[in-house]
């Protein structure tokens, strides 16, 4: 099959080179002429992905409608806050009957809808799937089993994405419940801040997973009143990315909560990074998303003031402790 991949970052590089190693012929965009000239003539993203070798059945390209032309499965991977504007930019290369695969997670700031969505609405018409789970883009390339979900409400679709990304190290699982899978790998990453600040302070393994259990528990809480399924919140896109995004130390989220428990600031936490901590942003959506709903996300509310308006940890925590007692189940 004829791929195209948009985003030529970590995740992005390591999805193409996951799709070339089974045989599937790859055009990689990239907005940065230094990846595309690496990708192209070294084998390697050197900017984003170090130290792997690419497929020779992937080529990197900045012309986007070069990529998307001609492919029947094309994959986003953009940071959320640029995926509308990408997946406009490329909407009228796209073939008609060509499937979506959104591999970005997120909820968008301003409009709070998910990434499927987002991409639903540049590219209408398409048969769209999203892909989550638990993944480190450098785990994926290096070829460390991985197990993700492919959701879409078109069974058909989510079929053709398991059916052309998996390996003998790469497993996909199909699913119905977008919304479930979509959350799920956007509300971690706000998770994962949490669990790196109660890190930053020294606060141990007991708050840590205080903090990742409480996580899931108002992750589902959004999710059920969107129309989620609670089981989702048990799979792969949610416990399983929650867990790994929130204790792995290749995980940007936590490792910027880290940071900030020992005393940064958000600015002084993110300067000079390449990468991107969606968490971050995804903060803000998240709330926004959770006060339109009515829901009760108290981490969520921590996270922001911590974030954003200048709260110092120590105390968002104690906050945290000291709210009113109350039954462990809604």
């Amino acid at each position: 099959m004829r791929c195209a991949v948009i985003g030529g970052g970590a995740w992005g590089t390591a999805l193409a080179n996951v799709l070339g190693a089974n045989g599937h012929s790859v055009a990689l965009w990239a907005r940065e002429p230094d990846v595309v000239a690496s990708v192209n003539d070294a084998r390697e993203n050197r900017r984003f992905l170090a130290g792997v070798c690419i497929d020779e059945r992937v080529r990197a390209t900045e012309d986007m409608s070069d990529a998307v032309r001609g492919a029947a499965l094309v994959t986003y991977a953009a940071p959320s806050h640029a995926l509308r504007d990408v997946a406009e930019r490329g909407a009228h290369s796209v073939e008609k009957d060509a499937i979506l695969l959104v591999a970005t997670k997120g909820i968008e700031r301003g409009s709070l809808a998910v990434m499927t969505d987002v991409v639903g609405e540049a590219l209408p018409g398409h048969a769209v799937v999203a892909l989550s789970g638990p993944t480190f883009a450098a785990e994926v390339a290096h070829g460390q089993p991985t197990a993700v979900v492919a959701a879409s409400t078109n069974a058909e679709a989510a079929a053709v994405v398991q059916r052309v990304l998996s390996s003998e190290v790469f497993r996909v699982y199909r699913h119905d419940d977008v919304t479930g899978v979509e959350l799920g790998g956007a509300l971690k990453n706000v998770m994962a801040i949490a669990t790196g600040i109660a890190e930053g302070l020294e606060l141990g393994h007991n708050s840590r997973a205080a903090l990742i259990t409480r996580g899931l528990a108002e992750m589902t809480r959004l999710g059920v009143a969107l129309g989620a399924s609670p089981a989702t919140f048990a799979g792969l896109a949610g416990l399983g990315d929650l867990v790994l995004t929130c204790t792995g130390a290749l995980s940007r989220n936590r490792a910027l909560g880290v940071e900030i428990g020992r005393g940064k600031t958000r600015e002084e936490a993110l300067e000079g990074k390449d990468t991107v901590a969606e968490g971050v942003l995804n903060t803000i959506s998240t709330r926004a998303l959770a006060e339109r709903e009515g829901v009760d996300m108290p981490i969520v509310w921590a996270v922001h003031r911590i974030l954003f308006e200048g709260q110092p940890p120590r105390l968002a925590i104690s906050e945290l402790m000291t709210r009113e007692l109350r039954a462990e189940q809604d």
